[in-house]
């Protein structure tokens, strides 16, 4: 598959990276379980400068601060225009009851139980892309 000329990703910078996540509420959490990449739909709220995700996956299945990446985009079709955001760091489970007890509330959730976790991530990685298409004639 090739892309079209006319489409171009351009980097923004980490400031508006952040806006952007914290502008969304939905993304996909991305973690390595038994050495193959997970992935699963989750909901988001930034407070207090932490990302707290909400994802339907056993808290088993992360080990404490495991590395992930926590993903958030908005692309319009056909056009091909948006942006991409991506976070990157080591994660915690959320097993505070009173904590857990309010995310639960401000945070939708896919499924209850026990694949049903909160985490907490800290972003050492930010990086984002607004996702354009060229202007016929302009210099690239």
């Amino acid at each position: 598959m090739t892309t079209p000329a006319d489409r171009r990703m351009i980097e923004v910078s980490g400031t508006e990276a952040l806006w952007l996540l914290e502008g969304s509420a939905q993304g996909r959490l991305v973690y390595v379980q038994r050495d193959l990449a997970v992935v699963r739909p989750a909901s988001h709220v930034m407070e207090y400068g932490r990302l707290v995700v909400r994802a339907p996956v056993q808290a088993a299945t992360i080990p404490g601060r495991a590395l992930l990446t926590y993903q958030v985009d908005e692309i319009r079709s056909p056009a091909g225009t948006g942006w991409t955001v991506s976070a990157h760091g080591p994660a915690d489970v959320i097993a505070d009851p009173d904590e857990a007890a309010h995310y639960r509330r401000t945070l939708p959730g896919w499924t209850h139980g026990p694949h049903d976790t909160l985490l907490r991530v800290h972003p050492q990685q930010l990086s984002g892309f607004r996702l354009a298409r060229t202007v016929p004639g302009a210099v690239r």
